[in-house]
């Protein structure tokens, strides 16, 4: 069997997984249903095991073929990303780069540079997938994701864009009802706003000239699973949020929102671009994830 049979073989293997069909595999490939069936006996006949169950209306992976699957999308991975090297080296840097963040980080921090990224890159195509969930990169199918949390991935390569400090702040209407805290004690007796799906039940703070951690359990007034609810209800005056300073910093400077208990410090956690290991970094990955940090040190950090 020649090296090039075998890498159409698994590339039509992950294909009928991906389409849900061999039909539709053959589709997207464009070979006909009876190639797709062939070379995906053939495979399965070369590795001595059952890669997919079918049945006439779905397919699903075999153990077997679960495992066979993820050594196949790295195996395609890295010969995709070794020709986007080669072009690389030719000048060229396109394709289509997916990109996931937050839908506040994605507004405020990536979707204005955009277009300087376009000037630079002109060939390349940027898809943005927002969600506060933490996605499968591999599955989801993601080039890199900008996250604001220090997550334990494994499997996967992080690295620092920028420092990342997080602020309790408040709408001056919530203020004037309900008054500022003057101690980390003082949150029990205000409306605070959390996020997360489930909520986090306590808000940890360090004295910022050092000192002994202070643990204050919350029972939030309102509890959103995206961010940019949290932070449109903290401007309505709702309660009082803790954001990252990526987050708010224009609407504390405008005066919208103002910094609470500044004298305390939540446990910071990076900027940070995420992506799965490989032998090869994809030039679109590189060149976007090396423009972002040098974006955000061009802005200056408000850490």
């Amino acid at each position: 069997m020649r090296p090039l049979d075998s890498l159409t073989d698994i590339s039509i293997f992950a294909a009928c997984v991906e389409e849900g069909s061999l039909s539709a595999a053959g589709r997207s490939l464009g070979l006909s249903l009876a190639v797709v069936s062939k070379r995906l006996a053939r495979l399965e006949a070369r590795l001595g095991t059952r890669l997919l169950n079918r049945t006439t209306r779905r397919l699903s992976l075999t153990d077997e073929g679960a495992g066979f699957l993820e050594r196949c999308r790295r195996i395609l991975a890295d010969v995709a990303e070794a020709e986007e090297t080669v072009q690389a080296r030719r000048g060229a840097v396109e394709g289509l780069l997916r990109v996931t963040c937050t839908a506040a980080f994605g507004r405020r921090q990536i979707a204005p540079r955009l277009a300087a990224l376009a000037e630079l890159y002109p060939r390349l195509r940027v898809q943005v997938i927002v969600t506060d969930a933490v996605l499968d990169l591999v599955k989801a199918g993601i080039d890199v994701a900008i996250r604001q949390a220090s997550l334990p991935d494994s499997g996967l390569i992080v690295r620092q864009l920028a420092p990342n400090r997080r602020v309790l702040c408040a709408a001056p209407s919530y203020l004037a009802r309900f008054g500022a805290p003057l101690l980390p004690a003082d949150l029990l007796r205000h409306r605070v706003i959390l996020m997360g799906d489930p909520a986090p039940t306590a808000i940890r703070l360090d004295p910022a000239g050092g000192g002994e951690q202070v643990t204050i359990p919350i029972d939030a007034a309102v509890i959103a699973n995206d961010g940019e609810v949290a932070h449109a209800a903290a401007l309505a005056g709702a309660g009082i949020v803790l954001k990252s300073i990526w987050d708010v910093a224009e609407d504390i400077d405008a005066g919208r929102l103002v910094p609470l208990l500044n004298d305390w410090r939540a446990p910071a956690a990076a900027i940070q671009a995420v992506y799965p290991s490989s032998r090869l970094l994809a030039p679109r990955v590189r060149v976007f994830i090396d423009f972002m940090a040098a974006a955000l040190a061009a802005a200056g950090n408000r850490s």
